[in-house]
């Protein structure tokens, strides 16, 4: 039953694209000013492409950074087994454009590929809008909203209020100007609880000036170590780390996800979530170093390539970047074995303003040490773990929500990952 839906959906949405691409909706066209896809390439395999790593001929700036997104459709598997139906991004920078509908499609990734960049750079984000494989009945467009942004202008905000929104067969290019560093967050805004619930999430991290300043050189007074790196422009080097995490915290209501495949009523008012995950897995699986395999609705294409394995050597730093963008509750993570100091939040290096007006970087350091955090929705902490101490062995992090150390029905599971000391 399933492969005969699959095949008549697949023909169905194949030949509804090829129609609506004939009638001049628009193009797939991926922006990126410089870049030659005879001689370019993604050059550290991170997924995007990148100016100052050779990437990109480089016209405009040292600084340059490019990647493109499609949205749609597709599934991932649960750690209890189940395949549940997804919205979602996936990342196809670097293919050429007539090749972007066919591997975009059934391509959704959960969470979204990773967006890292670095402070100063200017990123341009294309995202083109596949459509849904499996709701040929749906016509949804799709934006990236970048969660905490400081935008000057909406018109790349995301938010269709007051932004442009991208429709089926077409391409938009967000430009950012990226300032501040910072854990932030990304997720499709157009009816933002159901593609929220639905899997259109993705971890995206800004590093900071202080990373990128040579050996030996000075920031503020403050003098770069030799390979170390910072999670804020602290001026002291109180933010060091050696090894970084980024974490996101989610949740699905599988009945939601069951009503929109089987083309029902969606339930937002009783939406209750009983999938708890980290990064779009659920335990044991959020130690599965690797991709998880494909789902067969996908047809071979992988959907959970992120862990939340976290691994270090006693007397590491370890910096874990916590985001949260469930759309139905807080959740609490802790760490009861390794204590957890709390550097920033929203963005935000945790520090006062110099009494004489002379900025954060001369106030006084208002960290915290705990061993749990409390997100809601939209919230991202920068927690350091010290491993000073630390006998090597297993480690614990998980939710003390502890009706969400499961998945679904199935005990013993949901949001919970190891954190390994050699």
């Amino acid at each position: 039953m399933k492969t005969k839906r699959y095949r008549l959906l697949t023909l169905l949405t194949a030949s509804f694209l090829f129609l609506g691409a004939s009638a001049s909706w628009g193009a797939v066209s991926f922006q990126c000013p410089g870049y030659d896809p005879g001689v370019d390439g993604d050059h550290n395999g991170d997924g995007m492409l990148r100016a100052d790593d050779g990437e990109i001929s480089n016209p405009l700036g040292s600084n340059q950074v490019c990647m493109h997104l499609t949205g749609g459709d597709g599934f991932v598997t649960m750690a209890d087994g189940k395949e549940t139906y997804i919205f979602g991004f996936s990342n196809v920078t670097g293919l050429p454009d007539d090749q972007v509908l066919s591997e975009g499609i059934l391509a959704a990734a959960f969470p979204a590929p990773p967006i890292l960049l670095r402070q100063g750079d200017e990123f341009y984000l294309s995202l083109t809008n596949v459509g849904m494989m499996m709701r040929p009945d749906l016509f949804d467009p799709h934006t990236v909203h970048w969660h905490g942004f400081p935008n000057a202008s909406s018109v790349f905000d995301g938010v269709p209020d007051a932004s442009i929104s991208i429709k089926m067969g077409s391409t938009l290019t967000y430009y950012y100007n990226v300032v501040e560093p910072g854990t932030f967050m990304y997720h499709c805004h157009v009816e933002a609880a159901e593609h929220m619930q639905m899997g259109m999430l993705g971890n995206l991290y800004v590093e900071p000036d202080q990373n990128l300043l040579a050996d030996g050189t000075s920031l503020n007074g403050f003098i770069h170590q030799t390979g170390f790196k910072y999670a804020y422009n602290d001026g002291d080097g109180s933010t060091y780390f050696d090894s970084d995490y980024p974490l996101q915290i989610g949740s699905f209501d599988g009945a939601f996800h069951d009503a929109s495949i089987s083309v029902q009523p969606l339930p937002f008012a009783n939406m209750n979530d009983n999938y708890a995950m980290l990064n779009g897995r659920g335990y044991p699986d959020t130690i599965e170093n690797n991709p998880l395999p494909a789902p067969v609705e996908n047809g071979g294409k992988v959907s959970q390539f992120e862990d939340s394995l976290i691994e270090g050597t006693a007397g590491d730093k370890i910096l874990l970047r916590i985001s949260n963008l469930n759309v139905t509750r807080f959740y609490t993570l802790a760490s009861p074995s390794i204590p957890m100091t709390v550097v920033g939040k929203d963005t935000k290096l945790l520090r006062s303003t110099d009494p004489d007006g002379a900025g954060p970087l001369l106030g006084e350091n208002l960290y915290y040490n705990t061993n749990s955090v409390n997100l809601g929705g939209g919230e991202a902490v920068d927690v350091i773990l010290d491993t000073t101490g630390i006998a090597p062995g297993t480690y614990f992090l998980y939710t003390t929500n502890l009706n969400y150390l499961s998945n679904d029905k199935e005990d013993f599971g949901g949001m919970m990952t190891e954190i390994h000391i050699n």
